[in-house]
């Protein structure tokens, strides 16, 4: 696996990871790249710090405990997804036809987020429609107190 900085045509940066540089470049090629925060598809590498590793007798003390905090953690992934979705209409089930019929131009385009099966968010990238899984499950607006 490789990761990559990639960096959209409004400018958000964000980090994705590839089964190799050719992988990237053919999803790139067929659009299957998109920003999380905006959906748009006009992804670049971004310039990225080079990976420089410790000297080898050098140690970093770990944080207090030993081992990072998993609510911490959590409420920071939720905080991230949170920005993601922000603009983003949620679609419930009918996130799968929603979005291929914004790929084929029957429906304007727009940020979504919903819910479908796997195989038919496989069927979705072998179609070729710009589709990314969410880290966390997505409470539906109806469900929110």
């Amino acid at each position: 696996m490789i990761v990559f900085d990639l960096k959209c045509g409004t400018g958000h940066v964000f980090e994705a990871w590839f089964g190799s540089s050719a992988d990237y470049q053919s999803q790139r090629k067929r659009a299957l790249i998109a920003c999380p925060m905006c959906g748009d598809s006009a992804i670049e590498k971004a310039v990225m710090a080079p990976n420089v590793a410790a000297k080898g007798n050098s140690r970093t003390e770990p944080a207090a405990g030993g081992k990072p905090d998993p609510k911490a953690l959590l409420a920071a992934l939720a905080q991230a997804q949170a920005r993601m979705l922000e603009g983003s209409t949620h679609v419930g089930m009918a996130f799968a036809d929603k979005a291929r019929a914004m790929h084929l131009g029957d429906e304007p385009h727009a940020p979504i987020h919903g819910q479908t099966s796997i195989a038919e968010a496989k069927a979705l990238i072998e179609e070729g429609v710009p589709v990314a899984p969410l880290p966390l499950p997505v409470v539906p607006p109806d469900q929110c107190n």
